[in-house]
This record gives structure tokens, sequence and C-alpha cells, in this order.
């Protein structure tokens, strides 16, 4: 391969400008830009473009991978057929989303009935392609990846590890958890991916989350008849033990304990605080920093544990700066990095 990392970064239609085919990849990273059941904010579906065009920017010299800029990612091509779909959807979501917000009730409308109808059918088509897709990539031996998009993009993804058969564990950095067994009339949204995970996936053993500061009771009480299999770290203890004097190295080595050897990254960029991911769809007071997020998912790697994919998602371009993508092209490289580092080690 050949790649100068002290030069100009290349905009070839890879990720970070690499020169890296799929078929040479060791890291394969799917984008998926949907988000037509984005219930707040929209422009996730725009964030894999966003991220590809920023990532060309990034230095890649990395202090806890020696030549990471040798690491053999690749971005597929990111799907006009489905974006077009979106965006079709999207249209006809938001009418359906404005009509709740205003008093309207779901059993009442045909219409909107309708609608629900097509976008969960169209999502449900989504996840089985990705699903497929990811299969014929791990049956490679490649490493797969999801870059959103919003939060219910991995399901395919996260199914097809599951079809791996082996124990797996989910990290899951985010503000919100996920754990709503449906939410506006949609079973397949953002708002339940982890919920569809533990229902769907039958070696998911442990489901761990870290940041969560807005949640429905319903989804604590979840957790808490989980019987364990839930864990999660709310961003309110996390702050309450550092005021306390608790640093994060020892609540990361408390996390990270919580986790099996193979471990699935969830990352919601609305996990971090919302300085860094502004336009994201559902920004929450609080969160974490990034550096926090990057020795966490090192230090992960550092105890032994094995990267099996991962996600990145949330990601949604500004109209009038591209913050949003460099943080998170930035987030992303450094999902990446510690995956080949995870890689190179446990090969």
């Amino acid at each position: 391969m050949s790649f100068d990392p002290n030069g100009v970064g290349i905009a070839n239609g890879n990720i970070f400008g690499f020169p890296v085919t799929e078929d040479e990849a060791d890291i394969v990273i799917i984008p998926v830009p949907w988000d037509a059941t984005a219930s707040y904010g929209k422009g996730t579906s725009d964030g894999p473009r966003a991220i590809l065009e920023a990532s060309t920017q990034l230095d890649f010299y990395h202090h806890s991978l020696q030549k990471a800029y040798e690491t053999k990612v690749f971005l597929t091509p990111i799907s006009m057929e489905w974006k077009e779909i979106n965006d079709r959807l999207c249209l006809r979501g938001i009418e359906y989303i404005q009509f709740l917000e205003e008093g309207g009730r779901l059993e009442e409308n045909v219409d909107f009935q309708e609608t629900v109808k097509e976008i969960t059918t169209a999502q449900l088509a989504l996840a089985e392609q990705l699903e497929e897709r990811a299969i014929h990539l791990l049956n490679k031996g490649k490493i797969v990846a999801v870059l959103g998009g919003e939060h219910s993009t991995p399901f395919g993804l996260i199914n097809a590890i599951d079809k791996l058969n082996k124990p797996f564990g989910i990290l899951q950095i985010d503000a919100h958890a996920d754990l709503r067994d449906a939410y506006e009339g949609f079973d397949q949204s953002h708002a339940s991916i982890m919920f569809n995970a533990i229902e769907s996936c039958k070696n998911l053993i442990k489901l761990v989350q870290v940041g969560i500061r807005d949640i429905a009771e319903s989804e604590v009480e979840l957790i808490h008849s989980s019987n364990g299999l839930i864990e999660t770290f709310f961003d309110w203890d996390l702050k309450a033990q550092h005021y306390q004097g608790v640093n994060w190295h020892d609540q990361v080595t408390q996390i990270i304990a919580s986790l099996p050897e193979n471990v699935y990254i969830s990352f919601d960029i609305d996990g971090l605080t919302p300085s860094l991911c502004p336009n994201t769809g559902t920004p929450v007071v609080g969160g974490l920093e990034l550096e926090q997020v990057n020795y966490l998912i090192f230090e992960l790697v550092k105890s032994g544990k094995k990267i099996v994919g991962f996600d990145l998602n949330e990601v949604a371009p500004g109209t009038s700066d591209d913050w949003d993508a460099n943080v998170g092209a930035r987030a992303l490289w450094n999902l990446v990095c510690a995956t080949e580092f995870s890689r190179r080690i446990t090969k």
C-alpha cells in the first residue's frame, strides 16, 4: 500500500483517502444513509457523506497504534438508492410526527397507519440487506462496521455477528438507552435498537451502556428486571463519582470488567457533550468528551477483549460549518485504530 501519511489527503472515494480496495481490506465499513424514524432533528442520513469528505483532513499518526496509516480499511459506496428512499419517506414521517405532536392518534388515522407500515417495511428490508452483506464479508474474514445514519441502522450487522454463534457483548456509548419496545408507532426505530438486539440475538450475553442520561421509566424498569443482562453506567452516576474523587481510569476499569471477551461497540455520537455534536438528531446536556471514549476503547483492547465489529451513528452535518463531520471523522478514526489494534494482537 503506497500512502504518504505526511502528505495532503487524497479524495479518492475511500475513507481517509487510503488506497485500499474491499478485497484488500481487513476492516470494511458499510455506510447506511437512513434517518426515516428520527423523531427530533433530521440530517443524520447525510452523516456518512460528510464524514467521508472530512476524513481526508485528518493526520494519521496515532499514539496508541504504530503505523496506524497502514490499516487496511475500506468504506463501501454510499447507496444512492437507499438515500432516495429515505428522503422520500422522511417527508411523510415528518408530517406524521407533527400529527402526533399535535395530539393526533395513530389508530384513528388510516393514512398515517400506512406511513408507519411503509417505513417499517423499508427499514426491515434495509436490515435484511445489511445482514446478508455483512455475513458475506464476515465469512471472508473481514471485520465489519456500519456508519449511520440514525441509530437503528446497525441492526442487520448486529444480527450478522450474532449468527457467528459466539457469545458477545455490546458496549453502547449513548445519551439514550434505546430500550423502548416501540416509539411513535415504530418498533424498528432509533429508540428501539438495543431492545431489538436483545430480543433478536441468541448469543448476546451482555449489554453495557455508558453515558445514558435521557431515559424513560419503562427503560429503567427493563434494565432492573434484566437479571444482569443490561448494565447501565448513567451519566449522572459517573459525574457524581467524579465529583467525589473517582477518576475516569477507575470507572473505565469497572466498565470493561462488565464485558465478555468479544465486544461489539455501538457509538451514538450524542453520547458526547453537545458541543461536539450540536447538530445530532437528539442532543442532550451532559455527556462524555471524545478523549474519554477513546481512552475507554483502547483500554478495552489492552485488557484483552476483542472488538468484533462496531458502528458510529447520529452524526448530522451542520448547515454553516463541518464541525460535526470533523468530530465524527475523528471518532471513526479512533474506532478504526482501536479495532486494528485489537485485530493485530488477536489474529
